[in-house]
């Protein structure tokens, strides 16, 4: 069954993050996060999906991205490195997910941004069967 799994790097690569939300500092994260949304829209064509979610009650925030393959993952985390950093002081991450077959260099980047930004770690979940329709999200434009 080996040869039905993609090699790693390929296929498309779900990202998961979910932190927490510095005391009092919901409404700078918003401002940050809609200036990290029009950078990042604005120079990485590929990224299928990028949301971001608040949980005021909860003082939570999720990050939803959904990349074609590996290398706009890689991009996603050379392009947002600094930006991400801009972020820091008004959350604490708590995990990264990640489901597909990030590339070894991918998988570094990230388990940096998460020693960077908090103290979760990164899971990976490979996929064991499935597709992707995304000529179903063009036609939604």
């Amino acid at each position: 069954m080996g040869e039905d799994r993609e090699p790693a790097g390929s296929g498309l690569i779900v990202y998961l993050d979910r932190s927490e939300i510095r005391e009092g500092r919901t409404e700078d994260l918003k401002h940050g996060v809609r200036r990290l949304v029009a950078f990042i829209e604005r120079r990485e064509p590929r990224l299928i999906h990028y949301g971001f979610h608040i949980d005021e009650e909860a003082g939570l925030m999720t990050v939803l991205a959904v990349h074609p393959d590996s290398a706009s993952l890689e991009l996603h985390m050379e392009v947002g490195g600094p930006e991400f950093r801009r972020l820091a002081d008004l959350i604490t991450l708590r995990s990264i997910e990640v489901y597909g077959s990030p590339s070894d260099r991918a998988l570094e980047m990230l388990e940096q941004k998460a020693n960077a930004l908090g103290d979760g770690g990164v899971t990976v979940q490979e996929q064991l069967a499935g597709f992707t329709r995304l000529t179903l999200l063009r036609g939604r434009a």
